[in-house]
């Protein structure tokens, strides 16, 4: 998989945010409702990328500045929609997408990474708990929801 970096509003990013609020949906029963600005994954604020196999836009992970603390350190920055089209599922893809996750956000200070997941989405709990991540308090959007669960990860 090659990924590429790119604004939230390319074309690519656009068809795979609208289909994982799809996936949300299904799974949800609605949208993700967090505010996120596109701004958000733009230097020095955060990065927004986009993981292209034969040429073809399939995969999504973004990362962007927060205010969490978080191992002792508010030097951190939350994932944001980590995403892997259904027929690319299963190789590997959202690991390797993560990996560029922490690395991108290591280089550019973050002592930490935090995510916000549902329990409806097993396979992506599965993920970041075999990558290292842990579960940490609630924070944000859906801190008090009992679908939500908030993990992270020290990055040094």
């Amino acid at each position: 998989m090659r990924i590429e970096r790119v604004g939230y509003g390319h074309p690519d990013a656009v068809r795979l945010v609208a289909d994982v609020q799809a996936e949300y949906v299904v799974r949800y029963g609605g949208q993700d409702d967090s505010p996120v600005d596109p701004l958000e994954f733009e230097r020095p604020h955060g990065s927004f990328f986009v993981g292209y196999v034969d040429d073809v836009a399939v995969a999504t992970g973004a990362w962007r500045r927060s205010t969490v603390e978080a191992f002792g350190t508010t030097q951190t920055c939350e994932v944001k929609r980590m995403y892997v089209v259904a027929a690319a599922r299963g190789q590997g893809l959202a690991r390797r997408m993560l990996a560029h996750l922490e690395e991108s956000a290591r280089a550019a200070g973050a002592r930490a990474l935090v995510l916000e997941t549902g329990i409806k989405q097993p396979e992506a709990i599965a993920l970041y708990e075999s990558s290292g991540y842990v579960a940490i308090p609630g924070y944000g959007y859906y801190r008090d929801s009992p679908l939500s669960r908030t993990l992270g990860k020290p990055l040094v």
